[in-house]
């Protein structure tokens, strides 16, 4: 019997962009699920506010997705959640959803990374799910660049895709193979001054965006 496997893509999507789609994808096909779930952030306390609303970055994740064939739900406990939400009581709200057996793996870019230790409770996080990371253009597989408290608990779960598969959680990976670096404060940034920053953002995306005049202001 195959053991279930869910990829989990958690962020503002303000607004979506190519980087989310290419995780999302490069990931399900790593880990041989296609089942995800994407978690769009209510009120992230490390981020100024958002500028789409929630109603909005559900569309969009919706017009991003629906064309990549995967078994995809949207997840919007962290919008529904009052005040600020934290990562630990999102992994813990779907570990017990899920049940103990079910691999869970959150994924995080590479800058994410390297602040993970001002996470609530990081730590705590491994109990809950695996990490996967992808890189960044110029981030070194050998962790150099973070900090070493992250580094050393990162580095001694390293494991490969097989086992992080059959395992509910506590194991990393690190995808060097893909790197992204799309930034969406540069999106927002060339949409409100009228350019179309279309090799950046998915096409049934970027429509939505100008259909609802949205990054204008």
């Amino acid at each position: 019997m195959t053991k279930r496997c869910i990829i989990l893509l958690g962020g503002s999507f303000d607004p979506v962009h190519v980087g989310h789609v290419e995780l999302g994808k490069y990931f399900c096909r790593l880990f041989n699920t296609n089942e995800l779930r994407l978690i769009p952030a209510g009120n992230p306390w490390q981020k100024p506010l958002l500028k789409a609303n929630p109603k909005q970055r559900i569309a969009m994740l919706e017009c991003a997705f629906k064309p990549l064939g995967l078994s995809f739900t949207i997840d919007s406990q962290e919008i529904d959640r009052p005040g600020a939400t934290y990562t630990i009581d999102t992994l813990r709200s779907i570990r017990h959803e899920v049940g103990p057996d079910v691999s869970l793996i959150f994924l995080m870019g590479a800058d994410q990374l390297l602040r993970l230790d001002t996470w609530h409770n990081w730590r705590q996080l491994f109990d809950l799910t695996n990490i996967a990371v992808s890189a960044r253009p110029g981030f070194s597989n050998s962790l150099a660049l973070i900090p070493k408290a992250i580094a050393d608990e990162f580095s001694r779960r390293f494991a490969a895709p097989e086992k992080i598969i059959s395992t509910p959680a506590g194991l990393t990976y690190l995808a060097t193979d893909l790197q992204i670096n799309v930034s969406a404060t540069e999106i927002r940034a060339a949409l409100q001054n009228d350019q179309s920053p279309a090799a950046l953002v998915p096409a049934p995306v970027l429509s939505y965006i100008k259909e609802n005049n949205l990054y204008k202001n």
